[in-house]
C-alpha cells in the first residue's frame, strides 16, 4: 500500500534516527512529502565520532552519507520544536507552526548537567557537533582536563585527551567506573586501563560544584582544571512535549508501543527519546545507543507506509573504543544471572564476560578485543540458546560451539 502524494510526514530531529526514517520511508514506497527538521544548524551527522575521531582530529567531519536531495527530503536546519497539538496535527516550532499528516519524533537525548555547569566558560558537555569542536579546542598539550563521570563518554574522552597530551583527572560519584554496567571484576580491569593511560581516576567522589577553574568535591576537596567535561549521562529530549497529552514515562521517554506509535493518531517516536515494551525481556526498555537509532526507523517507516511491521523488540547492542581497546556489549542480564568469564583481563588478545539465566540460556555478552565472541554470542543471545558453562569458560572453544 502506498500513501497518496498529498500526505506529509514531518520528522522532528535530524540525527541518525531521523535521517534513517526518511530513507526507510522512501524504501518502503512512501510517495508523499517528507520534511526533516533539525534544531542544530548542521546537516545530519553521526554522533559516535564526537568523542573519538572527530574529537581527536583524525576525522574532518561526521556527516551521514544519506543523500536527502536524492530522496526528495526537505531538510530544515535551525528549527527547534517547542510544542505539539496532536488533535490539530500541528507542531509548534521557533520558526512557526508546521502541519503534518504523520509525525515522527526523533529528538534524541539531552546531556544531564550539574550545579554551576550551565553556560559556564571552560565547562563542556558533549552531545552535539559544536560541543565536540569546542572541547577539541581545549585539548591542547599540557592542559588539565577534569572529567566528571567515568561512564562510556568519560572513558572515550579520557583516552582522546591523554593521546593529545593533556593531564586528565576523572571524578566518579560511584565506587567504580561504569557503575551499573560492569561487575566488580571488570571494573577493576578498567581501573587499570585508566592507570596505564596515565589518567587519575577518583571513585566515590561526588561533585558538589562545577566552576570555570575546576570542581569541588563532597569531601571538601578541589580539583583544579583548565577545562571541565561533565559526562554524567543523558535524558530523553522531550521537555518540549509538556502539555501535549503524549504519554511520557518517569524517565522522560515517550511511551511508544511495540510498533513505536506514540500514543496519538499519526504520531511515532524512535531512537533515544522513546521507550518501548519488550516481550523478549518482559519490561519496557529505554535504549540510548547508536544501534537502536539505526534499527528503529525501519519499523516506523513500514507502519507509516501502510504496512504491519513486526513488533520492535531488538537485542540491545553497544560498542565503545577506549584506551586502545574495543569494548562491545550485547543483550541484557538480570541481577540473578550467572557470570562466566572467558579469558583473563591480562590476556593480550582480550577477554569476554558472559551471563546465563536460570534456564541456562545466554542472556548477555561483554567482549573486550574479541569481536568473534561478540558476533557469535549475539546470535546465541538473540535465540536465547542454552549453553554449556564449561565450553563457555574456555576461550579456545568458539562461543558458537558452547550452544547445547
Amino acid at each position: 500500500m502506498t500513501a497518496v502524494n498529498s500526505e506529509r510526514v514531518v520528522i522532528v530531529g535530524a540525527g541518525l534516527a531521523g535521517a534513517h526514517t526518511a530513507s526507510h520511508l522512501r524504501q518502503a514506497g512512501w510517495q508523499g512529502e517528507i520534511d526533516l527538521l533539525g534544531a542544530e544548524p548542521h546537516r545530519p551527522y553521526d554522533r559516535p565520532p564526537l568523542s573519538k575521531e572527530l574529537l581527536s582530529g583524525e576525522a574532518a567531519d561526521a556527516w551521514l552519507e544519506t543523500d536527502l536531495d536524492a530522496l526528495d527530503v526537505r531538510l530544515r536546519t535551525g528549527v527547534a520544536a517547542t510544542g505539539l497539538d496532536p488533535a490539530a496535527r500541528l507542531l509548534a516550532t521557533d520558526a512557526g507552526p508546521v502541519g503534518w499528516d504523520h509525525l515522527v519524533i526523533a529528538t534524541g537525548a539531552a546531556p544531564r548537567t550539574l550545579p554551576g555547569a550551565a553556560h559556564t566558560p571552560g565547562v563542556h558537555l558533549l552531545r552535539t557537533l559544536d560541543d565536540a569542536l569546542s572541547l577539541r579546542a581545549a585539548l591542547v598539550p599540557g592542559a588539565r582536563l577534569v572529567v566528571v563521570g567515568a561512564g562510556w563518554i568519560g572513558a572515550e574522552v579520557t583516552s582522546t585527551a591523554r593521546a593529545a597530551g593533556c593531564e586528565v583527572v576523572v571524578v566518579e560519584a560511584a565506587g567504580a567506573p561504569l557503575p551499573g554496567v560492569l561487575p566488580a571484576e571488570a571494573a577493576e580491569s578498567m581501573r587499570r586501563w585508566y592507570r596505564e593511560a596515565g589518567a587519575r581516576l577518583l571513585t566515590g567522589s561526588p561533585v558538589t560544584e562545577v566552576r570555570p577553574d575546576g570542581v569541588r568535591l563532597a569531601d571538601g576537596g578541589r580539583e583544579p582544571a583548565d577545562a571541565v567535561l561533565v559526562a554524567v549521562g543523558s535524558r530523553p529530549d522531550t521537555g518540549w512535549l509538556e502539555g501535549s497529552g503524549l504519554p511520557l514515562a518517569d524517565d522522560g521517554s515517550i511511551l511508544a508501543d511495540a510498533r513505536l506509535r506514540a500514543g496519538a493518531p499519526g504520531v511515532y517516536a524512535v531512537g533515544d527519546c522513546a521507550s518501548f515494551p519488550s516481550a523478549r525481556y518482559g519490561r519496557r526498555l529505554l535504549v540510548q545507543h547508536w544501534d537502536n537509532a539505526l534499527q528503529g526507523p525501519a519499523t516506523v517507516a513500514a507502519a507509516i507506509a501502510g504496512g504491519e511491521p513486526a513488533p520492535y523488540d531488538p537485542v540491545p547492542y553497544f560498542w565503545s573504543r577506549q584506551f586502545g581497546r574495543m569494548v562491545q556489549s550485547v543483550g541484557l542480564h538480570a541481577p540473578g544471572d550467572q557470570l562466566l568469564r572467558r579469558g583473563s583481563p591480562e590476556d593480550e588478545d582480550g577477554w569476554t564476560l558472559c551471563w546465563t539465566g536460570p534456564d541456562g540460556a545466554l542472556t548477555a555478552v561483554l567482549a573486550v578485543d574479541r569481536p568473534r565472541d561478540l558476533a557469535q554470542g549475539r546470535r546465541l543471545v538473540e535465540r536465547r540458546a542454552a549453553v554449556d558453562p564449561a565450553a563457555l569458560r574456555d576461550p579456545a572453544v568458539p562461543l558458537k560451539r558452547a550452544a547445547r
